[in-house]
């Protein structure tokens, strides 16, 4: 067994060689230089060892990975470290969710007291149960359409009041609120707090969703959390959470980790938010930018409209200016005159129609007369004819005593033939000078 060395005097340095730690002692307490190189030596006797797990952090840092191994029996995990040295030698890519083997070996650094696990080699033997869990439901939702864009609900465009749902005083709380009200001061929230991860996770964020999306006030509605391990993002995709929320009536806005986390809920939700800082972006629109559009398009109109009305009055002040509108009594007293000529023309030549159709119908009506059987008869002719009206044109049509009447010139008398004259054509009768019509007896 070591000695014990002196205790040191009140004011006086420790000696340089402490005790071993199984020496310890309130009065001979060892150093925690001494603690640590003697748990270091005991750490490097265990060599390395292979192990079974499923990959819940993996994050790169300058080609070297820092992440995190669990058993998802009994929920353990180990930190472990892949150089990138090591790295380049491996086939294929890993990430998280990947069910690997990987060859470990202890390594703990005195100085800071760090324990962690350097991975000298890993093997991917096949997705992690969550995770194919998460790709069948993922291919079961997608089928059934829950991603389709078509069902996307568009976001207002200026939300009155905004739904929240986050964690009880977390920083996506605070980013939320602090980037909205920063572009959009009058800003209103409605905040339902609920257990971000865990049991409790999916049954409270689900009864605060049924009460905002119940809410008539509330536009908008937005699920929030700070980034994390993956493994405390779970329940971020499950089912029961994912329907509910293709179920709600209000848009809903996922605001789930960093930019790399990818829960099913961004793919379910109306609108992917990279981060709650990002959602309250995407959500409120940005008070002096609205201000600068309103101005540039009032400076637009304004431009405009001067322009339309310049132009107008520039158009009306060159139509005054031509004659017919500056002077427009010319041209009516020209308009004035020609129609005064036309009407004395017209006039003119209905007059000369007029006189040569008076001559016309004189002409006519002395050709009428001269050929009217009146004339013949104011000549000394007369017609005869029986009293069944016939007209007399041959003797044989009045033989001796029968009843005729005569027209003449003036008037008419009734007559008895005394029969046909003998010794003569009717027609010479009617051409000689010795020659008498039958004579009438009346």
């Amino acid at each position: 067994m070591t000695s014990f060395a002196a205790e040191p005097m009140p004011g006086q340095a420790p000696p340089p060689d402490s005790v071993a730690p199984r020496d310890s002692s309130p009065t001979t307490p060892t150093s925690v230089g001494r603690l640590n190189d003697t748990i270091r030596g005991f750490i490097e006797r265990w060599g390395s060892v292979w192990v079974e797990g499923e990959i819940t952090s993996w994050n790169v840092r300058g080609g070297n990975v820092f992440g995190r191994i669990k058993d998802l029996a009994t929920d353990s995990t180990v930190s472990v470290r892949l150089w990138s040295s090591t790295r380049q030698r491996m086939r294929g890519d890993f990430s998280v969710g990947d069910h690997v083997v990987a060859c470990v070996k202890a390594d703990y650094f005195p100085r800071s007291g760090d324990f962690s696990f350097t991975v000298s080699s890993l093997r991917q033997v096949g997705l992690g149960e969550q995770l194919e869990r998460i790709e069948k439901l993922r291919a079961q939702l997608r089928a059934e359409g829950l991603f389709d864009p078509e069902r996307k609900k568009s976001l207002p465009f200026l939300p009155h009041v905004i739904g929240l749902i986050t964690g009880e005083r977390s920083d996506a709380e605070k980013d939320v609120h602090r980037n909205a009200e920063l572009r959009w001061p009058q800003v209103r929230f409605r905040t339902r707090h609920a257990a971000v991860q865990g049991d409790r996770c999916v049954p409270e964020t689900i009864a605060a969703l049924r009460t905002l999306d119940a809410d008539p006030d509330v536009d908008v509605i937005i699920i929030a959390r700070g980034g994390g391990d993956p493994q405390t993002l779970l329940g971020f995709s499950d089912e029961r959470l994912l329907r509910a929320v293709a179920a709600a009536a209000t848009p809903i806005v996922s605001a789930i980790g960093h930019e790399n986390d990818r829960p099913l809920l961004d793919d379910v939700a109306d609108l992917r938010a990279s981060t709650p800082t990002d959602a309250a972006k995407r959500v409120v629109p940005d008070v002096a930018e609205q201000r600068a559009l309103v101005t540039h398009l009032r400076a637009r109109l304004t431009g405009r409209l001067t322009q339309r009305v310049s132009h107008d009055i520039s158009q009306l002040e060159h139509l005054r200016s031509r004659p017919v509108l500056r002077t427009p009594q010319t041209m009516l007293e020209s308009r004035s005159h020609h129609l005064w000529v036309e009407v004395a023309r017209g006039r003119e030549i209905v007059e000369r129609l007029l006189d040569a159709q008076h001559r016309r119908a004189a002409e006519l009506r002395a050709s009428l007369r001269a050929l009217s059987p009146a004339s013949t008869l104011a000549r000394g002719y007369a017609i005869a004819h029986l009293d069944s009206g016939e007209i007399v044109r041959d003797a044989a049509q009045a033989p001796a005593g029968s009843p005729v009447v005569v027209t003449v010139g003036r008037g008419a008398f009734a007559a008895r033939s005394d029969g046909e004259i003998t010794g003569g054509h009717p027609a010479d009768a009617a051409t000689s000078d010795e020659r008498t019509t039958p004579r009438m007896e009346p």
